[in-house]
């Protein structure tokens, strides 16, 4: 068997007889009239019409039997079998066929649609014209590649052989203009942010730096659109959305990507709680609108979307899942139990972040259907305002569906002077070593200081949501070209 080398040294001579012919192996045009799941859709009509038909799409299964040859024609949405007969196409153009196409190379196709003895639809010939000659062959056992990081770094392959593959990202697609159509519906204005960013926040994150020559300073891509966003709020918009990447320099497994997207949206003159009715008829609407049901399978176990959601309280849960009574123990206490639980924790890390690290771990994997996780304790969300039956306590809520933290939400801090002070006490974490910790935004605190609404803000994971509706085990099944390690 011939190896990649001599393949493709065989394949620049076919590109080369091909142009010693005459002609252009990579044309700039076609004249293709139809789509093959268009002649698929009106066969029986174009059939019995014998209108000549023009495909353009890639070879696949290449067959040769003396002067007849057969080979499947697949395009984005098809697949169609084409058949090319000597006595039809001229002993010429028959022998060029032979001696440079091969499987992976790019043709349009001329000719009528007929029924093979066997009756399986077909194309039959009467002119073709290469359109891209390829130069390395497709592999044989792609479906089913043991080495799924392979899938993921050659993702063009992957969509080429798992049509299944395809349909998620076609889905994909399907839920951003959703989700687009229902916040236009409900009045909200989608807005854009920067991503380059002379300060980065918005979100407990690690940043990507960056550095503009033009004007000679440091720039951050964004971890979060937030404080763009409620800029906009103090500008007088009141309700405005924004789809888009966000950048955080932090680890890779099943629920984090390094680049990803997200929506986030902002109400003004709204709570958490008017924002959690909003979530459950949105989320609902667009489960119902992709599968017709509310209830889908997600990892092998059944998810029901049916309102209202469960609500639970973020001190209960932890108490529940972990024996641990968050109000009544101490920051000293709370990390010696980390440790005993296995989870490394930084020395100064605050009683709230400890608490939350122990919760993703052992206490969101549990909640399978859609739950509202209500009032994380104050100092997780250094930009919410707290509860005001309890200050200890953030007017917020996180949706937790299939063991995947799909939204956090919560109602904005309006008030300058308290965000100031709560930027402070995330400047003092930074500076003994805790580099997620939020940086003080003078320019974002001088906006606070004119004047912000009374608002509720929404941030979703696209890509886990994604995850979820597509019944997918990682958020590389769901990103087009995921973050790999160099080979």
């Amino acid at each position: 068997m011939a190896n990649l080398p001599e393949i493709r040294e065989n394949r620049i001579k076919k590109l080369n007889k091909i142009s010693s012919q005459g002609l252009n192996p990579y044309p700039q045009t076609t004249k293709r009239t139809h789509r093959i799941s268009e002649v698929l859709k009106w066969f029986s009509k174009l059939k019995t019409q014998k209108k000549e038909v023009i495909l353009a799409g890639r070879i696949l299964s290449l067959r040769l039997h003396g002067g007849v040859a057969f080979f499947d024609l697949k395009d984005e949405r098809g697949k169609i079998q084409v058949l090319l007969k000597k006595d039809k196409l001229g002993e010429k153009a028959f022998k060029l066929f032979q001696d440079v196409f091969d499987i992976g190379d790019f043709i349009e196709i001329k000719g009528i649609l007929i029924e093979t003895k066997t009756g399986e639809k077909t194309l039959e010939s009467s002119d073709f014209k290469i359109l891209a000659k390829s130069l390395r062959p497709l592999p044989e056992k792609w479906h089913g590649l043991k080495d799924i990081e392979e899938r993921y770094r050659k993702r063009y392959l992957d969509l080429i052989f798992n049509p299944e593959v395809k349909e998620k990202f076609i889905l994909r697609s399907k839920i951003i203009k959703l989700l687009r159509e229902f916040l236009e519906k409900e009045e909200f204005l989608e807005v854009e942010t920067p991503i380059l960013q002379p300060i980065y926040g918005g979100a407990r994150a690690k940043p990507f730096r960056t550095h503009l020559n033009a004007l000679d300073m440091a720039l951050y891509l964004r971890i979060s659109p937030e404080l763009y966003l409620k800029r906009l709020l103090i500008g007088g918009f009141e309700k405005i959305y924004e789809i888009g990447k966000c950048f955080r320099n932090e680890g890779i497994d099943r629920a984090h990507n390094p680049d990803f997207t997200m929506l986030e949206f902002y109400w003004a003159f709204a709570d958490y709680k008017a924002l959690m009715n909003l979530t459950e008829k949105m989320v609902t609407s667009l489960v119902k609108k992709i599968f017709g049901v509310l209830e889908i399978k997600y990892e092998g176990k059944k998810i029901n979307f049916e309102t209202p959601w469960q609500r639970v309280e973020f001190s209960q849960l932890f108490k529940k899942d972990t024996k641990i009574d968050f109000e009544a123990i101490n920051q000293a206490g709370l990390a010696k139990r980390a440790a005993e639980l296995e989870i490394q924790v930084e020395k100064d890390r605050p009683k709230a972040e400890i608490a939350d690290e122990i919760y993703k771990k052992y206490c969101r994997p549990k909640i399978w259907s859609p739950t509202f996780v209500l009032h994380h304790p104050l100092g997780i969300q250094p930009l919410a305002k707290a509860f005001e039956k309890n200050p200890s306590k953030l007017a917020s809520f996180q949706l937790i569906t299939g063991g995947l933290e799909l939204v956090n939400a919560f109602s904005e801090l309006n008030d300058p002077i308290e965000q100031r002070k709560r930027f402070e006490e995330q400047e003092k974490l930074f500076k003994k070593g805790l580099e997620e910790a939020q940086r003080i935004d003078e320019d974002f605190l001088e906006a606070l200081e004119y004047g912000m609404p009374p608002a509720a803000g929404f941030g979703l994971g696209i890509d886990r949501l994604v995850t979820l509706l597509t019944d997918s085990h990682s958020l590389r099944e769901v990103i087009l070209f995921p973050t790999m390690r160099r080979k």
